[in-house]
C-alpha cells in the first residue's frame, strides 16, 4: 500500500489514514472476490496482454458493484493495484517503475528505504504485515526455483530484469522478513553511461578493451555496492561476438549481448539437504563444454582455484569479480580464497598460481557521497621471491569532499607502459605513446 499522509496536522493525519485504512479493505474484498468471479477455463487459455486486460476487466466490474463511492482516480488505483497483487510484486511494483532507485531495502512489512544517487530515504510504501510480505518474497523466489521457509530462512534470487534479491524471514530475522534488492534494470548501463559519470577516462577504456581483446585475463576487485557487476557487463561488450563464453553465477546477474553464451546458475539444497550444485562444480563441468573464455560473477570460495587454473590452460581472456579494497587486498583475498577449496597448498604455491594466471586488476571503489570510480588499473609483473610484483598504470586519487558531501580528485597516468603491451600488439591492438605518458588526466 502506499499511502499520502499530510503532515500538516494530527486530525488531518488521522483522517487521512482512516480513509487510507478503508481503501485497503475495498482493495483486499475486491482482490478475495477476483478469483470466485474469474472463468479458470477461459483463463487457463490466455497469456500474457490478453490475461491481463481479462483480469482489468473483472477488477473493474467489481470495482462497479462496491456501494463505497470511489472517483476515477481511486477507481483507476484500485484496478492497478489489485493487478499488481494479482501479477506483479504488489507494493514494490510503485518502486520497481522507478528508474531512480538502485537499491530498496525492507527491513519488515513498514519499514521500506531506498537509495537516490546514493542518498538513502525512507519511503511510505508498507505492506499489510508480515504474511504480505512473506507472500511477495516466496513469489519471487519461487519463479526462479528457489524456497523460504523456516527450514531454510535465507534465500538469493532474482528479478526478471536481472536484480539481485536476497532474504532473510523469521525466526533468523527478529522483526520481520528483510529483503535487499540491488537493482540492475532491463537496460543496463554502456560505456557512454559510465564515461559520462566520469567512472573512467576515454585512455583507461582503451587500455581495458585492448586488454579484453587480446586475452588478458582479468579481476575486478571492489567493495559491496562498488559497481563490479555493472563494470564486468561492460567490460564484456569488447568481447568478440565468435567466442564461447561460459558464466557461473550464484543468481544471474550478467547480462552479455554476445550470441555465443552458455549461462549457469548454482543450486541450493532440496527440502531433504541434497542436490546442492556449487560454483566449483559448475567450474569443473565449464573445462568440458569448450568454453573460450569462463567469467564467474564473483569468487568467494574454493571455485578461484578452479578458475586460476582454467586461467593457466588455454582459457585465455577469462574474468570474474572479488571483495577487496585495494589491488593488494585483491591477492590476498585470492590466496585466501584458493585456501577454502581444502587442499593444503604453500603460500608460495598459491602466489605463484596468482602471477602466473592473473594479467590484470581493475579496481572498483564507492567513493562518500555516492560516486563510483575506476580507483586502479594494475598489472601484475609477476613474482620476486615470495612477493607478486604489481603497477599501477592509472589510479585515481582523492583530494577531498565538497560540500555537498561528494568526493571529488582525479585521474593520473602513472608513467608506467606495461610490461603485457607486446601481447596486445601481437594481436594487432595499438594504443599510442601518449596513452602512457606521466600526467593528470581527468578531474572528476
Amino acid at each position: 500500500m502506499v499511502s499520502f499522509m499530510s503532515a500538516a496536522n494530527p486530525i488531518a493525519r488521522t483522517a487521512e489514514q482512516t480513509k487510507m485504512d478503508e481503501f485497503d479493505v475495498i482493495k483486499r474484498r475486491i482482490h478475495s472476490r477476483l478469483v470466485d468471479k474469474l472463468d479458470l477455463s477461459r483463463v487457463g487459455d490466455m497469456k500474457g496482454d490478453a490475461l491481463k486486460r481479462e483480469i482489468r476487466l473483472v477488477v473493474e466490474h467489481l470495482c462497479d458493484a462496491e456501494n463505497t463511492l470511489l472517483n476515477r482516480s481511486e477507481r483507476e488505483r484500485i484496478v492497478s493495484e489489485v493487478l499488481d497483487e494479482t501479477f506483479g510484486l504488489g507494493p514494490l511494483e510503485f518502486l520497481l517503475k522507478d528508474p531512480t532507485i538502485s537499491d530498496i531495502l525492507i527491513n519488515g512489512p513498514k519499514h521500506i528505504f531506498v537509495e537516490r544517487r546514493g542518498k538513502l530515504t525512507k519511503t511510505d510504501v508498507e505492506f499489510r504485515d508480515n504474511a504480505h510480505l512473506m507472500q511477495i518474497i516466496d513469489r519471487i523466489v519461487s519463479r526462479v526455483g528457489r524456497r523460504v521457509d523456516e527450514t531454510c530462512p535465507m534465500v538469493d534470487a532474482r528479478l526478471e530484469d536481472g536484480s539481485r534479491v536476497n532474504a532473510i524471514i523469521p525466526p533468523l530475522a527478529l522483526d520481520g522478513a528483510a529483503v535487499s534488492i540491488r537493482r540492475f534494470g532491463s537496460n543496463p548501463l554502456k560505456l557512454e553511461d559510465l564515461l559520462g559519470f566520469k567512472a573512467f577516462t576515454p585512455e583507461m577504456v582503451m587500455l581495458m578493451e585492448g586488454c579484453i581483446k587480446a586475452r588478458l585475463n582479468m579481476i575486478i576487485c571492489g567493495g559491496t555496492g562498488s559497481g563490479k557487476t555493472t563494470l564486468l557487463n561492460t567490460l564484456s561488450s569488447f568481447i568478440q561476438n565468435d567466442q564461447r563464453i561460459v558464466t557461473i553465477e550464484d543468481a544471474a546477474e550478467l547480462q552479455l549481448q554476445q550470441e555465443h553464451v552458455v549461462r549457469l546458475e548454482t543450486r541450493p539444497a532440496n527440502i531433504e539437504g541434497t542436490g546442492r550444485i556449487t560454483a566449483t562444480d559448475l567450474v569443473k563441468n565449464a573445462l568440458r563444454m569448450r568454453p573460450e573464455r569462463i567469467i564467474i560473477g564473483e569468487c568467494r570460495g574454493g571455485e578461484t582455484l578452479d578458475m586460476l587454473q582454467a586461467m593457466n590452460t588455454g582459457h585465455d581472456g577469462s574474468m570474474t569479480t572479488i571483495h577487496a579494497n585495494t589491488p593488494r587486498d585483491g591477492i590476498a583475498r585470492l590466496e585466501t580464497l584458493v585456501m577454502m577449496s581444502g587442499f593444503d597448498l604453500p603460500v608460495k604455491a598459491i602466489r605463484q598460481q596468482v602471477a602466473g594466471a592473473v594479467d590484470v586488476i581493475v579496481q572498483a571503489s564507492r567513493l562518500q557521497g555516492g560516486p563510483r570510480r575506476v580507483t586502479h588499473i594494475t598489472e601484475i609483473v609477476g613474482m620476486e621471491q615470495d612477493t607478486v610484483v604489481m603497477q599501477d598504470i592509472y589510479r585515481y586519487v582523492q583530494e577531498g569532499v565538497d560540500e555537498t558531501g561528494k568526493a571529488h580528485g582525479y585521474f593520473e597516468c602513472t608513467g608506467v607502459r606495461p610490461g603485457f603491451m607486446s601481447r596486445l600488439e601481437s594481436a594487432g591492438i595499438r594504443l599510442p605513446a601518449s596513452a602512457f605518458r606521466q600526467r593528470i588526466m581527468m578531474k572528476a
